[in-house]
């Protein structure tokens, strides 16, 4: 099973946030990410914003920098 993140990167933010989060698998990750989402950026865990996360799902580890 690849490891799989998300990268707050690739979301504009006036907080720029550089937090990367990954877990091994799509609900395990999503669960993280709304979590964080929720707490720390004021977010509202919406059917339509897991959507949204689910297609900032990618395989691997996040990358030193984000282009």
């Amino acid at each position: 099973m690849a490891r799989k993140y998300i990268d707050c990167r690739e979301f504009p933010s006036d907080m720029r946030c550089t937090v990367a989060i990954s877990a091994d698998s799509d609900d395990e990750l999503i669960e993280a990410a709304i979590q964080h989402a929720v707490s720390v950026h004021g977010e509202h865990d919406t059917p339509e914003f897991r959507a949204e996360i689910q297609k900032a799902i990618h395989e691997g580890t996040p990358p030193p920098t984000v282009a």
